[in-house]
């Protein structure tokens, strides 16, 4: 007998849907907000040169976005930490019995 899964089908209407069982990349969520939190902070790093521009135009905004976007990201990226430690903790716990 083949140790081989094979993938779950699912059919909705006159569409099949195959279904691979493969694990997330990003469970916890700390990389995706620590990559995020950084190409906010260097897209705010691209805009200063054009700060003067910006403000002429009406759009000195989009480098308070950026700000917001990185402070933001920092927010989550150390809930997303605290709640990665809880975890292993919980899951620690656990196996000591």
């Amino acid at each position: 007998m083949s140790d081989d899964q094979q993938p779950v089908v699912h059919e909705f209407g006159n569409r099949t849907f195959f279904v691979a069982d493969v694990d997330p990349l990003d469970v916890d969520g700390v990389r995706t907000l620590a990559v995020g939190t950084v190409l906010w902070a260097v897209a705010f790093l691209m805009l200063v040169p054009f700060s003067g521009r910006l403000r002429d135009d009406g759009h000195l905004w989009w480098m308070w976005t950026c700000v917001a976007g990185f402070g933001l990201g920092l927010v989550g990226w150390d809930y997303c930490r605290r709640r990665r430690r809880t975890r292993q903790e919980a899951e620690s716990e656990a196996q000591r019995g």
